[in-house]
């Protein structure tokens, strides 16, 4: 997050906010703002509500987000949120969600989704993971990877939904999935609680249990960034990226492998086990004693 203009603060609180808000080599977590539209119906307003549970907060607002952009940019901006999510309802456009994140507190990416089908948290009656739990992610279907308004939509999801950043992980806590699956041109959101049931050796034995919320989606609408912006805002500063270091590399799993250069080795060095057997002679003993050989001794051998 950067701004061009500079506002000098007058107070210490204000110093205080703007030093929070500038410009970190490692970013805050992202939050998120829900808006309600003015005419959202009730399958709309419960998404959000369910959504919410994993989430931070919700506003009412009656705005268009792909007509006019400023409402959304000036909540942002004031409540410091880089993502967002839009729920309305009319005749052309019925049950729908816009999701979206800004850079700068301007748009950067916002896809337009319709709900064909909806099942609320309370409608499924199974155990629920507690609130603020970070979920698992996983990505089914090759439109995910071959599409560029899909590829744009499971990047923005990610955002949404992978929580703070943490160091370690214990296997207790990995107790919630969220499943995205793209086919047929429609997008199927399921939720799953983690179940370890015991197994006859130490490693548990998994079952997924469905939870709730569950959505199928349809895609609608895209406002996408240009090339340029959309690696502009990639960019990392110099000082995060890591420093190559020579004849290292990694698998996809993140494993280190190293290779290591040696000067060539001369064998007849080697220091081996001492034995009779491998006991060497010099060569000059060893020609006298065959020149010296009696034909008694060859034939008693």
């Amino acid at each position: 997050k950067h701004s061009l203009i500079r506002v000098k603060p007058k107070t210490k609180r204000a110093k205080r906010f703007l030093e929070k808000r500038e410009p970190k080599l490692t970013e805050n977590t992202k939050n998120a703002i829900l808006i309600k539209g003015g005419n959202a119906n009730l399958t709309v307003t419960e998404t959000l509500k369910d959504i919410v549970s994993i989430l931070l907060e919700i506003h009412k607002n009656i705005t268009r987000p792909f007509e006019d952009q400023t409402s959304l940019e000036f909540f942002s901006k004031k409540s410091d949120c880089s993502l967002f999510l839009f729920g309305s309802h009319n005749k052309k456009r019925p049950n729908n969600l816009i999701i979206g994140r800004m850079f700068d507190y301007h748009v950067l990416d916002m896809i337009e989704l319709g709900i064909e089908k909806f099942v609320s948290l309370k409608d499924i009656k199974n155990s629920k993971c507690p609130e603020g739990t970070k979920p698992m992610l996983i990505f089914a279907g090759d439109t995910f990877d071959l599409n560029e308004e899909y590829r744009r939509l499971k990047s923005l999801l990610i955002d949404f939904f992978r929580g703070p950043t943490v160091p370690t992980i214990r296997l207790a806590g990995l107790e919630y999935v969220l499943h995205f699956t793209a086919m047929d041109g429609k997008i199927y959101m399921r939720s799953y609680k983690v179940l370890l049931k015991k197994s006859r050796c130490k490693i548990p034995r998994i079952e997924l249990e469905e939870m709730g919320p569950s959505l199928d989606l349809v895609m609608r609408r895209t406002h996408l960034a240009s090339e340029d912006l959309y690696k502009l805002s990639l960019k990392q500063p110099k000082a995060l990226k890591p420093k190559k270091k020579k004849n290292i590399s990694h698998d996809v799993f993140g494993t280190s492998y190293g290779r290591i250069h040696m000067q060539k080795q001369d064998l007849s060095k080697l220091q081996t086990r001492k034995m009779k057997g491998l006991k060497k002679r010099p060569a000059a003993k060893m020609t006298e004693e065959d020149e010296g050989i009696s034909p008694k001794k060859l034939k008693s051998v």
